[in-house]
Parts: C-alpha cells; sequence; structure tokens
C-alpha cells in the first residue's frame, strides 16, 4: 500500500533513477534510452552512491578524459637550459703579505700588461701559474702595486713599468756601437727615428766590421746583467773563413785557447756550411771580452772574413732587414727577464 499522493514510477522505469519529462531519458543523459539491466552505481569508500572514494578502492574515471575538451591541453613549455654560474666574488684575500687594498687587482694588471684577457688570466691564477713577490697565488682578489709588484707567470716575469722599452736592432756593417760620434760617423742614434726622445742605450757593443743583433733599451738593471759576466748569457755567430780546416780545431776551441788576456773557449762549435775556399761555422759562447771571437779565429789559424751575431739569450735577429729596430714583444721581453734572473 502506498500512501495517499504518492505517485508510483512506470513499471519501465527504474526506481532509482529520476526520470523527467520531455527529456528523452535520464537526467543528464543525450541519447535514446538504454534498455536492459544496468551496472550498479559507484559507491563512495562510506558504501553511498556517488561522489569519490574517500579512502582505498579503485580511482574513477577522470573528469573529461575521453571527451575533446580534455584532448585540448596547453603546450608543454621547453624547459630552459641550465644557467651559467656566476664566478663567485671573492673577497680581497688580506691574509697575503702582498695584499694592497689601494692597489689594482692582480688579474686585471695581467692583461694590462699583455699576458692573456683577464678570464684566461682569472685561469692562470686559480691553477696556481702566478706568483706575486715569490709567493704562489691561487685565489682571485688579490690587489697589488704596479710600482712595487714583481709578477711571474709559468716563472716569466712580466714587466709593467710601461715607460721600459726593449728594442732589437740588426746593426749594418760599419756603423758603431754608440749613440753619437765626434767625428760623424754612422752610429746607432741614426737608425732611432722617432725613438730619439726614449734615450735608451745599446747593451754591449759589436766593433764596427760585426754585423747582427745589438739590444738597445732603457732598462738599466737588465743591461748590467746581460752584461755581467757571472750572468753567462749566451751569444750565438755566424762566422765566415777560409778553408779547408783541419780536423780538432773545434774540440780545441771548445777546450780552451790561450789568449794575451787568458784563456777563452766556445760552448759549442758547429759546421753550417761549405763552399771552395770557405766556410761557415757557428760558434756560442757566454764571454764578452772585447773581439773575443775574432782573436780565437785567429789564434787557431783562421781569420775571420764575415763576423754576424744573430742570438743574445732567448733573442732572435730572425728575418728581420738590416738596419732596421723593431720592438721586442711581451713575450719577447719575459723570457729575456728571466733569463737574467729578473
Amino acid at each position: 500500500m502506498h500512501g495517499r499522493g504518492q505517485r508510483q514510477p512506470p513499471a519501465h522505469q527504474d526506481p532509482g533513477i529520476e526520470h523527467f519529462p520531455g527529456r528523452g531519458g535520464p537526467r543528464g543523459g543525450r541519447g535514446p534510452p538504454q534498455h536492459g539491466p544496468r551496472p550498479p552505481p559507484p559507491t563512495g569508500g562510506d558504501g553511498r552512491q556517488g561522489g569519490p572514494a574517500r579512502s582505498g578502492g579503485p580511482a574513477g574515471p577522470r573528469p573529461f578524459a575521453a571527451s575533446e575538451r580534455g584532448a585540448r591541453r596547453m603546450p608543454a613549455v621547453p624547459p630552459k637550459g641550465p644557467h651559467r654560474k656566476r664566478r663567485p666574488k671573492n673577497p680581497p684575500v688580506d691574509r697575503l703579505d702582498q695584499h694592497d687594498p689601494a692597489g689594482v687587482r692582480l688579474q686585471k694588471l695581467m692583461a694590462q700588461a699583455g699576458v692573456a684577457s683577464r678570464r684566461v688570466c682569472e685561469e692562470m691564477i686559480e691553477a696556481g701559474r702566478v706568483q706575486v713577490n715569490g709567493e704562489t697565488v691561487t685565489e682571485l682578489g688579490l690587489r697589488v702595486d704596479p710600482a712595487t709588484a714583481e709578477i711571474h707567470v709559468d716563472g716569466i716575469r712580466v714587466q709593467l713599468d710601461e715607460n721600459l722599452v726593449y728594442y732589437a736592432f740588426n746593426k749594418p756593417e760599419g756603423v758603431l756601437s754608440t749613440m753619437e760620434d765626434p767625428e760623424g760617423r754612422p752610429c746607432v742614434a741614426d737608425f732611432l727615428d722617432h725613438r730619439r726622445n726614449e734615450r735608451v742605450f745599446h747593451v754591449g757593443r759589436l766593433d764596427v766590421e760585426t754585423e747582427g743583433l745589438l739590444l738597445l733599451t732603457n732598462d738599466g738593471e737588465l743591461a748590467n746583467r746581460l752584461t755581467h759576466p757571472s750572468y753567462e748569457v749566451p751569444k750565438t755567430y755566424l762566422v765566415q773563413v777560409r778553408g779547408p780546416m783541419d780536423k780538432g780545431i773545434g774540440a780545441a776551441m771548445k777546450a780552451g785557447i790561450e789568449l794575451e788576456d787568458g784563456p777563452a773557449r766556445v760552448d759549442s762549435f758547429r759546421l753550417v756550411d761549405s763552399t771552395p775556399g770557405h766556410l761557415l761555422v757557428e760558434v756560442v759562447l757566454h764571454s764578452g771580452r772585447n773581439r773575443i771571437v775574432r782573436r780565437l779565429f785567429d789564434a787557431v789559424g783562421h781569420p775571420v772574413e764575415k763576423l754576424v751575431r744573430t742570438q743574445v739569450g732567448p733573442i732572435r735577429i730572425g728575418d728581420q732587414r738590416q738596419g732596421t729596430v723593431r720592438r721586442l714583444s711581451k713575450t719577447e721581453v719575459g723570457h729575456l727577464l728571466a733569463s737574467v734572473g729578473m
């Protein structure tokens, strides 16, 4: 028995589903009514129909998973590449005795001196290749005084004083190794042109008949060390003499030849070329005595016909034209300073 005023659902309708007239099926449906047994509606975790499960149980269908709306998603944003790590700003290296808070950063000073770019100079410092006043520096942030600091990279001195200049002069035969001559004969100053105001001087001498490399500078300390016998700076000469030459003369010159002012010897003796009646010999010696090469070859019976100095320490004359003056590169200056312990 049913109460009064309660409507009975038709026999073909499921009493568990609410129907609305004129909509062609259950609530929310769009198609024709389906016949046959229907699966029971999903129940929640507490046994009630509808609603998501609160705990346990399989998850229900995802919203809009199979619809056109679910297929339209926002395009994936491509991930950005890794950011370049910022170089940490190291605090001043106060623990080093060479640190001068009012000075210039070490890597900047090296870059200004022509060693390399500032970034490469920083890498050199971090790699332990830089010494300041004899102490190896491996941390960035050091400031030094350009007027007093001595900087070495891989053992090579970096010249920081821009007022110091270094030149290589290929002296021709007949030119005096002086800056001026009262008799008006050709001298070194005649080949300096615009460099006259720099007041450079020659390092050592070449006699008037000898050609080749003559160093010019205003660095007095370097000039003194290059000419002092204790530093034994090697000098290389090409010597043309009359031939043939007896065997054993080269060995005798390396062993030592007695001259009027004491024994003298060459460090090396090498035959370079020979033509009928002439020989070209290369000798290396570190003695700076007057006309020493000519006197040695006179003593062994082979007077010098032509003499050219091709190298002083690490500096070579190369293919530099005779009578020209060129400025030494930063690398050449560094090797020249290192050859005499500067």
